[in-house]
């Protein structure tokens, strides 16, 4: 355990932290990929271009500063960043990398606060953090090498069908290069693909199942994102997943990981509103298939927001679903207006997912949402549910970012 020195300085510390912590990560991770540029691989650069991944990091320091007394209050966030680092193949022997950098760092960026007593401190509750990590993340290792028909580390798939389901989202269905079967996995998780990169090393993104479980392949939905050169990252896999990867290419999979899935415990009685926005559609069809086999009976609600139909993917699937159930509803908004010609059907509207359209979608709070899309569709539903009376213990959601964010909004 820490000692009470230790914690008392991490505390006193917070918030300068707080203060400076963007500048601490962003120098952080410069200063990481200089002197340790073998660790990059593990990091989407689109991330760090965008400031996404600083912004994360400085969100989860402080939150771990601000609770260095109370831990339990990171249970949820401990086994986000583990079922990452095993998605992307973290080891015990990359925490020493990470440890160096970011002790250097904050000495570098507070100057003179960061007193050889600070840094002892921040030292001790660093190896104390990684040792719960490394140990969480032994045992997803150990569950995924042991689970029927598992594996640990990457092992090549086959592409044996490829489906364009809008104009920017196509889908690959993937079986063991092997021949041998697949491992079962929790509705709304992911898997890692990992490929040659223009930079001369590999590169991974994560990619949610959009199917159920059972079924003889994976399937990943993939949006092909823009600027796909070597100088602008955002997109590279993406486009490379649409135009290069066809059906019979290999492709290296990493086992599925993720801490956002479909509870298989809860009442069936309780009404499960599933909430999409545009390519976090995947995750929730898995989670709306999966329920429709083992809860048929259950009220189900989905809401799939969407720019236009151009873009929007599973629509057919949607609504075939929607009338051979009828336990269940789904309602399509688009933000923009149709196309000239276009008359949208009764079930969908023109505007936002907003809280008076929740509300009339589900008129009892007493109901489990889940819900995945781009950020301001996130920080907006997660508001709005709020709002609407729904205890944070009824909401599920998958968020890359400092969760501070969803809760600022709220």
């Amino acid at each position: 355990m820490l000692t009470e020195k230790t914690i008392a300085i991490v505390k006193a510390t917070a918030p300068i932290l707080q203060v400076h912590a963007e500048t601490l990560t962003r120098h952080f991770y410069k200063r990481m990929f200089a002197h340790n540029p073998e660790v990059a691989p593990y990091f989407n650069p689109a991330h760090q271009t965008s400031g996404s991944q600083q912004r994360a990091l400085a969100g989860a320091i402080c939150a771990y500063a601000a609770n260095i007394d109370n831990l339990g209050a990171l249970g949820g966030a401990v086994e986000l960043i583990a079922q990452k680092h095993v998605s992307l193949q973290i080891k015990p022997e990359h925490y020493p990398i990470v440890g160096s950098n970011l002790l250097a760092s904050i000495r570098e960026v507070l100057g003179e606060g960061a007193t050889d007593e600070v840094i002892d401190a921040w030292a001790e509750a660093y190896g104390f953090l990684a040792d719960v990590l490394i140990g969480r993340e032994a045992q997803i290792y150990k569950e995924n090498a042991e689970a029927p028909h598992g594996w640990e580390g990457f092992t090549k798939f086959r592409v044996t069908r490829k489906e364009k389901e809008s104009d920017v989202i196509t889908s690959f269905y993937l079986e063991p290069a092997s021949g041998g079967s697949l491992p079962s996995f929790k509705p709304g998780q992911y898997i890692t693909v990992r490929v040659p990169s223009p930079c001369g090393h590999t590169t991974m993104r994560n990619y949610s199942l959009s199917d159920r479980p059972g079924q003889g392949h994976f399937r990943i939905s993939v949006k092909r994102e823009a600027n796909a050169d070597a100088h602008t990252p955002d997109g590279f896999v993406s486009n490379l997943l649409h135009d290069r990867v066809e059906v019979g290419a290999t492709l290296e999979i990493a086992p599925p990981c993720g801490e956002f899935f479909l509870d298989a415990e809860l009442n069936p009685e309780t009404p499960l509103v599933l909430l999409a926005g545009g390519i976090g559609i995947t995750p929730v069809l898995s989670m709306l298939l999966t329920a429709l086999e083992r809860t048929p009976q259950r009220k189900i609600v989905v809401a799939y927001a969407a720019l236009h139909e151009g873009v929007q993917a599973f629509r057919s699937t949607l609504d075939d679903i929607a009338s051979r159930h009828e336990n269940v509803s789904v309602r399509h908004c688009y933000s923009e207006a149709p196309a000239s010609g276009v008359t949208r059907a009764d079930n969908a509207t023109t505007g936002f997912l907003d809280a008076s359209l929740l509300a009339s979608l589900v008129p009892a709070a007493d109901a489990e949402y889940y819900f995945c899309g781009p950020k301001p569709f996130m920080t907006g539903v997660y508001r709005d549910l709020v709002g609407l009376g729904v205890t944070t213990d009824q909401i599920h959601f998958e968020f890359f970012g400092p969760r501070q964010e969803l809760q600022t909004a709220a």
